[in-house]
């Protein structure tokens, strides 16, 4: 039993090492991996076709080059040899015209040198396929001192043999000797593998194309922009995932549209009963009574705008360039006048595409919300290539850092948030949060340098 629980333990921790190898070899493949459809396809279709032609050219010049070549070397030193066997057996051809004559038909030139040493031996090509097996063939056929040149002339291989009393020459046409065509095979190959990755990358951009604009208007939609130009193309699949995009789009304004059009109606008639309310107040006459009912009234009346604002949000309005830095000193102002020391500064392009009017009431209520609990505003704008962000920072007590969240909800006031005798209704964080992620962004909040609260926002250009 012990035996058995040892081999299940060494079982089980082998399982885990391999496990671990497995997840560490994924995570590092995943690193390198990219991340884009268009890379990742293309990817897939290159490295399945090289590791083809890898293995298709290998066994190619292992077992028909190599093979071939081998057989012509050893097919031109058996002549070789021939030649040198007619030498010793014939002595009386004294010239050695019976020898040539024989070499020219063998397709070999042969001729004689005086006896010395051999000259000392030239380059090596890089890729000495033909030098490696003549002499091989030489030493296994022959077994005299030889010297060979396979590089000197292109089309000639230069052979040179000790004999006893001479050294013999011999020049053999390269191709004889070496199977030279085997390039053309690996041109062709090569070639045509060239010629369909780039009928497939073109083919495969015009299939990413469609799913690149699929993204595009999803993105522009969620900032609240129009894809006037998007339409469903491409493969099946993806005009699919297109008309069921746009038919979600259609079902989402339609909702809101029938929601405005009902908080129209809605306010059209709060507003008349409280405008009567103002004309009967006015009618009666002044007295302290009466005061504190137009307070009321008013009071009522601004709720009311807050209220409908919140729930009709920025429906209706486009979105269009607007200089943030002008937006940004308008807000400073409107601060200023109210009786609060407040700075504004703006870092890169200014021009950013948003819905002016809702952008401008979100950053409002921020440094409304700031002059009401601070009496020192900073507003701080920073544009980059991807992002706008927006700071608003003040010198008021702030909030504890387990309430900043609760702050958004609607409706929602805090008693212990800082400074609660002042009016309001609870929306202007909502209303301004509503905003910032109908833009795509969102809005966070954490402590200012002022030493009260900062309000950050942040959307997408």
């Amino acid at each position: 039993m012990s035996t058995i629980d040892t081999g299940l333990t060494l079982l089980k921790s082998a399982a885990g090492r391999v496990s671990a190898a497995n997840g560490w070899m994924g995570n590092a493949f995943k690193g390198w991996m990219p991340t884009g459809l268009y890379a990742r396809a293309l990817l897939i279709m290159i490295v399945p076709m090289v590791i083809l032609q890898t293995v298709v050219a290998f066994v190619f010049m292992e077992r028909h080059w190599n093979t071939v070549t081998r057989r012509l070397s050893a097919a031109v030193v058996q002549d070789i040899a021939a030649l040198i066997d007619v030498y010793k057996s014939y002595p009386q051809d004294k010239d050695r015209a019976q020898l040539k004559s024989i070499g020219q038909r063998l397709q070999l030139v042969v001729d004689f040198l005086p006896p010395g040493d051999m000259p000392p031996p030239g380059p090596k090509p890089f890729f000495s396929l033909l030098d490696q097996t003549l002499s091989v063939q030489l030493g296994r056929q022959i077994g005299r001192s030889f010297w060979i040149d396979t590089v000197g002339r292109s089309n000639l291989v230069e052979i040179r043999i000790q004999l006893d009393d001479a050294v013999m020459r011999v020049f053999a046409q390269r191709s004889a000797a070496y199977a030279s065509n085997s390039e053309i095979f690996l041109f062709w190959m090569v070639g045509t593998s060239s010629i369909l990755l780039i009928v497939a990358v073109l083919f495969l951009r015009n299939q990413i194309k469609p799913i690149l604009r699929l993204a595009d208007a999803a993105e522009s939609f969620g900032k609240g922009r129009e894809a006037p130009n998007f339409r469903p193309r491409g493969a099946r699949e993806v005009r699919r995932a297109a008309v069921a995009f746009l038919e979600m789009k259609s079902r989402i304004e339609r909702t809101m549209e029938q929601r405005t059009a009902m908080l129209a109606g809605v306010s059209h008639d709060l507003r008349t009963i409280l405008t009567r309310f103002k004309l009967e107040l006015e009618l009666i006459g002044d007295s302290p009574e009466l005061e504190g009912m137009r307070k009321d009234v008013d009071e009522m009346s601004m709720m009311l705008e807050d209220y409908l604002a919140f729930a009709r949000g920025d429906s209706g309005e486009q979105s269009q360039p607007t200089d943030m830095a002008q937006a940004l000193e308008e807000l400073r102002s409107d601060a200023e006048r109210h009786g609060h020391t407040a700075t504004v500064a703006f870092h890169g392009l200014p021009v950013v595409t948003v819905k002016p009017a809702s952008f401008k009431r979100c950053l409002a209520n921020l440094v409304t919300n700031a002059a009401r609990y601070g009496k020192s505003i900073a507003i701080t704008g920073q544009r980059d290539h991807r992002y706008l962000t927006v700071t608003i920072d003040d010198d008021g007590p702030g909030i504890p850092v387990h309430l900043r969240e609760d702050v958004f909800k609607p409706f929602l006031r805090l008693d212990n948030a800082r400074n609660q005798d002042e009016g309001g209704t609870g929306l202007g964080l909502a209303i301004a949060r509503d905003i910032a992620r109908s833009h795509g962004g969102d809005i966070t909040l954490g402590d200012s340098p002022m030493g009260g609260l900062r309000a950050s926002v942040r959307i997408p250009v």
